[in-house]
């Protein structure tokens, strides 16, 4: 019986299924039941599939690489982190990265203030000479700087030049000691007195300097005349009003913690006219002595001394020694002018002079002569004739004796004739008083007259028993 042709392509197409799965999948090919009755009848077929394979989800995802057989490579990243450096400048530093697992990847030093590359692997990009690179063969990168300067301070930045570059960060701070500039501070001055001063020190460094001033000799600075201090604080320092007093050096002190601390010396100086000063202007000197003439004197600039006698200068001879001193302060000086064997003809006026640029002026002293023998103590001054002051100089150098003068009375015969040459002495003293011609007449004060007329009889009491002790005073 003839099969149609429709028939012979569709089992002709089963057949080379059922070849392929046998030789892929034998074991699916067994399932495959195929029934053929005749033409145009019903095909039917059965099929199994084999479960899939269970999927998990706790893997976690490798972002790393693989090499060309189908190995994992980590990724590098930093061990340790980069130290902090604080130098001083001029010093040498080293700045230390640590890679793990760095493969064929790169490390790369960068400037990140000045965003500059500085090395790659081991090449240097920069231009600073100062700046190089090296390895320890091992996985730490070190970048090396020469004669640190303030200019290199900043962050700097070790990287690893993957996908997502990764960055490590340290600081390099640079102290630098401070300086003065000579040509942005003060130099030396000089002012007239009672002029106004202002003086100023530029310092520099890293840190900020702070900057004192301080006087040379210790002494206190005189910012005005109701402020006084031993150290000002400042860049500037404002003197007003200064006088001779404030004349020496000022020191300029700069210190930011960085050793050495520096110091600028800035002097001060005042002008003023020569002033003088003679602690005696009346010296005298006996003959044939020897005898020195003092002045001193004060002067900025400091002044021309000499000594003069009648206008006539006097020079160095055997006769005259002129000497000048100068003192602590420098505007003192000490002047003197030794005469030896002094002569008749050296006693008279002598002039010091001083003389600067701002004025001149001198000082007179006089030379007189002395004697060299002991002098007595000078006579007693005539007795007044004034009874009351008499009679107080008579009781204050007699007071000792008035009682023996008393005693003395007392021995004698009271009718004898002392007694009677009492009587008489009164009764003369009393005329002359009254009387008003030879003797003295003493005028009181109105108000006074009955005072005075009880103090007249012990007053001449006193008076007559004086003179009875005279009388009877043996020869």
């Amino acid at each position: 019986m003839a099969v149609p042709r429709a028939a012979a392509v569709a089992l002709l197409a089963v057949a080379v299924v059922v070849v392929v799965l046998a030789e892929t999948q034998p074991a699916a090919a067994q399932h495959i039941v195929q029934e053929i009755d005749d033409p145009g009848a019903k095909r039917k077929t059965t099929t199994t599939t084999t479960p899939a394979p269970e999927t998990t989800t706790d893997v976690p995802e490798y972002t790393g690489t693989t090499d060309k057989d189908d190995k994992k490579v980590p990724d590098p990243s930093f061990v340790d982190e980069i130290e902090n450096v604080t130098a001083p400048a001029g010093r040498s530093i080293k700045l230390s990265c640590t890679v793990k697992d760095l493969g064929a990847y790169r490390v790369a030093w960068m400037h990140f203030e000045q965003s500059a590359i500085l090395t790659v692997h081991t090449h240097v990009i920069t231009r600073n000479p100062r700046i190089s690179v090296s390895h320890d063969n091992l996985r730490t990168w070190f970048l090396h700087i020469r004669d640190v300067q303030k200019e290199d301070r900043g962050r700097y930045m070790c990287q690893i030049n993957t996908a997502n570059a990764k960055t490590q960060i340290g600081y390099l701070h640079v102290v630098v000691p401070p300086s003065i500039s000579d040509t942005q501070s003060s130099s030396d001055v000089i002012v007239r007195e009672n002029a106004n001063v202002s003086l100023a020190c530029a310092a520099s460094g890293s840190p900020d300097p702070v900057v004192k001033w301080k006087r040379d000799d210790n002494s206190t600075i005189n910012v005005n005349k109701t402020l006084a201090v031993t150290e000002w604080e400042g860049t500037r320092l404002e003197m007003s009003r200064i006088s001779r007093v404030d004349m020496g050096d000022y020191l300029c002190i700069a210190s930011n913690g960085v050793p050495p601390t520096v110091s600028k010396r800035i002097r001060v100086s005042v002008d003023f006219p020569p002033m003088l000063q003679i602690p005696h202007q009346l010296v005298g000197a006996p003959l044939g002595s020897t005898v020195t003439l003092e002045c001193s004197t004060e002067a900025h600039p400091i002044s021309l001394n000499y000594w003069t006698r009648e206008k006539d200068m006097i020079h160095e001879n055997s006769k005259f020694h002129a000497d000048t001193q100068r003192a602590e302060l420098p505007y003192k000086s000490h002047m003197t002018l030794t005469i030896r064997n002094v002569e008749q003809a050296d006693y008279g006026t002598y002039k010091c002079v001083a003389k600067n640029p701002r004025g001149e002026t001198d000082g007179v002293i006089r030379l007189y002569r002395v004697s060299t023998t002991p002098t007595t103590s000078p006579p007693p001054p005539p007795p007044t004739t004034d009874p009351i002051v008499e009679t107080r100089d008579e009781s204050s150098s007699s007071s000792s004796n008035n009682n023996n003068v008393l005693d003395s009375f007392r021995e004698r015969d009271k009718g004898s004739k002392y007694l009677s040459s009492l009587n008489e002495i009164n009764k003369s003293e009393h005329k002359s008083l009254d009387a008003g011609g030879k003797g003295p007449r003493q005028e009181w004060p109105p108000g006074r007259t009955s005072g005075c007329r009880t103090l007249l009889p012990f007053a001449w009491t006193l008076l007559i028993a004086a003179v009875l002790a005279r009388v009877t005073a043996p020869l």
